[in-house]
Order: C-alpha cells, then sequence, then structure tokens
C-alpha cells in the first residue's frame, strides 16, 4: 500500500520521473530528486542516431520506443513508490484526521497533530481578537450618528447651477463658476434676474435690490 500520494503532481517526462507532494493543508510543496529513465534517454539517442543516418539505427530507436511504452508503467509506478518514500520524511501524518501536513507551518507539536485538529493557542487567541475586533468596530461604527448635524432634508439637497452646471447649496443666489443668477425659482416660477431672490408672479420689482422684474 502506497502511503501519502492523495495530494501530489506528476512531474515526469519520457526522460526521468519526478513528484511534487504538497501538504494538505497549506498547500507548500516538496519535489523529489529527479530519477532518469535510461530507456527513455536510450530511446531518444537511438532516434536522433536514425534521423540522421537512418536504416538500423532508425528501426532500433523505435523498437527502443516501444519496448519503454511497455515498461513505462511499471517503472513509473517503481518511481513513484521510491518517491513517496523520500517525501514522507519531509511532512507529518496526523494520527487524527490522517492528513499529511508540513512541520514548519501547520504542524502542533506540543499536541502531535496538525493544527486543523489542535490549533496553536497563541495563534487562535490572536485570530479570534482580530475577529472580534472587526466586529466590534462594524457594530459600534453604525451605532454612532454621523448625520445630526446635517439637516441636508430639510435644505433640499444639492442643485446645480442651470448654466454651468457646477454643484450648489440650495441657499446659494448666483454660481460660484460662472456668476449666474441661480436662485430657485418661486411656487410660481420666477426670481429676480440681478440677485436671484424669489419674487412673487405679480411683483414689479425686486424685494431684495429693487430691479425691475
Amino acid at each position: 500500500m502506497l502511503q501519502f500520494v492523495a495530494n501530489y503532481d506528476d512531474l515526469s517526462t519520457d526522460k526521468g520521473y519526478q513528484f511534487k507532494f504538497r501538504c494538505d493543508k497549506c498547500q507548500n510543496g516538496y519535489v523529489s530528486r529527479y530519477q532518469t529513465n535510461a530507456m527513455g534517454v536510450a530511446g531518444s539517442l537511438l532516434s536522433a542516431a536514425g534521423s540522421i543516418f537512418g536504416g538500423l539505427f532508425n528501426e532500433a530507436g523505435n523498437a527502443a520506443y516501444q519496448m519503454q511504452r511497455a515498461v513505462g508503467g511499471k517503472a513509473h509506478d517503481e518511481a513513484l513508490a521510491e518517491a513517496v518514500q523520500e517525501g514522507k520524511q519531509h511532512f507529518k501524518q496526523c494520527t487524527r484526521c490522517g492528513h499529511w501536513v508540513c512541520p514548519e507551518v501547520c504542524w502542533n507539536h506540543q499536541a502531535g497533530l496538525c493544527e486543523t485538529c489542535a490549533p496553536d493557542e497563541q495563534e487562535e487567541l490572536a485570530a479570534q481578537q482580530a475577529r472580534a475586533t472587526s466586529e466590534q468596530i462594524y457594530t459600534k461604527t453604525r451605532e454612532q450618528n454621523y448625520t445630526k448635524d446635517t439637516d441636508f432634508l430639510s435644505r433640499g439637497g444639492i442643485t446645480q447651477c442651470p448654466s454651468c452646471h457646477s454643484k450648489l447649496s440650495p441657499d446659494q443666489k448666483f454660481c460660484g463658476s460662472c456668476g449666474s443668477a441661480v436662485a430657485a425659482a418661486s411656487a410660481a416660477g420666477k426670481f429676480c434676474g440681478g440677485c436671484g431672490s424669489s419674487s412673487k408672479a405679480d411683483q414689479r420689482f425686486c424685494n431684495e435690490c429693487g430691479q425691475k422684474q
């Protein structure tokens, strides 16, 4: 039975075998040493010679390739078994969950278990404190009234200048960008063209500046 093979990448080619084993928790990896496939190398050399000289060399190269294909499965399995024995030395298996984890990051040496099953007390405390702090900040910021001194509803909000479309406060009579009279129209829809004050429909002169309407 092969252990330690649930989480790995096969990096093998026809020239040799190599495998990358990964921690089941953080995915840190270890790459096994490269194992040359002698049959694959011999087949490549003979094929290269056959492409130059042709004839028997080419036939030998094809034969070597077919032989490599015939024994590749067994050779690959043997290389994997050897790589597993090598890779296991760099990981620890948790007896509680069975996962293989890296000892540098994901292993609780004091408990003898992986940190998923037995979290490090100091790390867990720091993580929970950070989470609680975030939740408390979220709650307190929503309890605070940040608009109590802002009477934006009664003022009617922000308006725009009809000429240049600059943003204006509702109580402005003239635009600060272009100088246009921008006071809001009265209920009758009339305002002074000189000072911008609202006026009644039947007024002939402005109450503020006296300009003829």
